[in-house]
C-alpha cells in the first residue's frame, strides 16, 4: 500500500508542476481556442491540461519499473508498453483535436485504433464475466467487446467535460473507491503480491486527477480537454477490465474471502460500471437525444446533464459538488457491500451483510436527489464560467 501512495503522490506531483508550466506556455502563445457558442466558460482558456496529466501517467509508469514491488506486471513487458502506446496515440489526437477541431470520424477511429492496441496488443480483454468462474466469449468476440467496452468508457468521460473540475473531480472519487476495492479485493484472494496492472492504473489515475484539480478548479486557469478527458476514459476501462476480465478463480471463491458468492462474483462486474455510471448515463442520453433528431450521436449540443443542472438554477460550482455527491455514493455504496458481507456486525439479520450499504445508498441518493432539484441559487442562470463540453 506504501508503494502505491507514493505513486499517487509522485504523478500528482509530477502533473501539477508540468501544468502550471504548460498554462503559463499556452498563456503566453495563445494556445486556447474561441470560446464556443454551447460552452459554458464566457473567456479563451487553455485546454491542455490534458498533456500534463498525459505526461505525469508515462513517468508514473516509466518510474514504477524502479521498484521491484512492481515487477509483476512488467515481468510481460508486451501488456505495459501496449497500454502506453495506446495511451500516447490517444493522447496525440487528443491533442490535435484541442488544437484543431478534428473531424468526429477521425477520433473515433483513433479511439478503436487505440482500443484494439491494448485488447490485441496487450491481452488486456474481457474473457469471462465472473459468474461462477464460466466462460462467456472467447477469441474475436472477447477482442470486439474489449474495443467497443473502451471506448464507450472514453467517449462516456470525454462527455461529462463541461464544468470547471467536472472530470478530475469525479474521476479521482471514482478511481479512489476503485483502487481500494481492487486492493482489497487481491488481498482477499490471498494472492502472493498485492501489486497488479489494474490496481497500478487506479492509483495513477488518481494522482493525475489531484495534480490537475487545483488548476482546473472554479475558475478555472486551464482545462484538460479531449486529451485529458479521453486518456482518463482509457485507462479508467483497462484498469476495469484488468481487474474484472483477469480475476483469479480464488478472489470469488466465497470460502478463500469470507464473502457472498453472489455479491463476490457480481461486484467485480458492477463496480466498475458504477465508476463511469454518470459519463455512461449522460452518454447514453445524449446519443439517444442526438440520434432521434436525426444527428450524428457525436454531434455537439447544449443539453448534458451539467448544462441541464445550470439551467435548473444552479451554479456552476454546485452543480459540480452535486455531480462528486453523485459519484462517492454510488461507487460508495457497492464497496460498502462487498465489505459489509458477510461480516456479522451486530449479529442480527437485517444489520448482517450488506443492508449497511443499501441503507447508506438510499438515504445518499435521496440526499443527493434533494440537492439536485432544489437550488441553493435559484436566480443562477448557466453562461457563468466553466469548461467547454469537449467534443460533446
Amino acid at each position: 500500500m506504501k508503494l502505491y501512495l507514493l505513486t499517487i503522490l509522485i504523478t500528482a506531483a509530477i502533473t501539477f508542476v508540468l501544468s502550471w508550466g504548460i498554462w503559463r506556455i499556452a498563456l503566453k502563445y495563445k494556445l486556447h481556442p474561441p470560446v464556443r457558442e454551447r460552452d459554458v466558460h464566457t473567456r479563451p482558456t487553455p485546454r491542455l491540461g490534458g498533456v500534463a496529466m498525459f505526461l505525469g501517467i508515462v513517468a508514473a509508469f516509466l518510474i514504477s519499473r524502479t521498484f521491484d514491488y512492481f515487477d509483476i506486471f512488467w515481468v510481460e513487458p508486451r501488456v505495459v508498453w501496449s497500454v502506453l502506446g495506446a495511451t500516447v496515440l490517444i493522447a496525440l489526437i487528443g491533442i490535435a483535436d484541442d488544437l484543431w477541431d478534428l473531424d468526429w470520424m477521425i477520433k473515433l477511429g483513433a479511439q478503436f485504433i487505440a482500443a484494439g492496441v491494448v485488447a490485441i496488443g496487450g491481452g488486456v480483454q474481457i474473457y469471462a464475466l465472473p459468474i461462477g468462474g464460466i466462460a462467456v466469449w472467447s477469441g474475436w468476440v472477447s477482442i470486439i467487446l474489449t474495443m467497443f467496452a473502451i471506448v464507450i468508457v472514453m467517449n462516456a468521460v470525454n462527455f461529462i467535460d463541461g464544468l470547471d473540475g467536472l472530470v478530475a473531480g469525479v474521476c479521482l472519487i471514482a478511481n479512489s473507491v476503485f483502487f481500494l476495492y481492487s486492493y482489497i479485493l487481491v488481498r482477499d484472494a490471498g494472492a502472493t503480491s498485492y501489486a497488479n496492472l489494474g490496481t497500478f492504473i487506479a492509483a495513477v489515475i488518481v494522482g493525475a486527477c489531484a495534480g490537475f484539480l487545483p488548476i482546473n478548479w472554479n475558475p478555472a486557469k486551464m482545462f484538460m480537454g479531449d486529451t485529458g478527458a479521453l486518456v482518463i476514459g482509457l485507462l479508467m476501462a483497462t484498469s476495469g477490465i484488468a481487474i474484472t476480465g483477469q480475476l483469479p478463480p480464488a478472489a470469488l471463491d466465497p470460502d478463500v474471502t469470507g464473502r457472498s458468492q453472489i455479491l463476490g462474483t457480481l461486484i467485480p462486474v458492477i463496480l466498475p460500471i458504477i465508476v463511469v455510471l454518470l459519463p455512461l448515463l449522460d452518454f447514453g442520453l445524449a446519443v439517444i437525444r442526438r440520434m432521434s433528431r436525426g444527428k450524428s450521436p457525436f454531434s455537439p449540443d447544449r443539453e448534458h446533464l451539467h448544462h441541464r443542472m445550470l439551467d435548473m438554477g444552479h451554479s456552476d460550482r454546485d452543480a459540480t459538488l452535486i455531480f462528486y455527491a453523485w459519484t462517492a455514493i454510488a461507487s460508495l455504496t457497492v464497496l460498502l457491500m462487498y465489505l459489509f458481507t458477510g461480516q456479522d456486525w451486530f449479529g442480527g439479520h437485517w444489520f448482517g451483510e450488506y443492508w449497511i450499504a443499501v441503507a447508506y445508498g438510499i438515504v445518499g441518493i435521496a440526499a443527493c436527489l434533494v440537492l439536485a432539484f432544489v437550488p441553493s441559487h435559484p436566480s443562477h442562470r448557466s453562461g457563468r464560467n466553466g469548461a467547454p463540453a469537449h467534443g460533446a
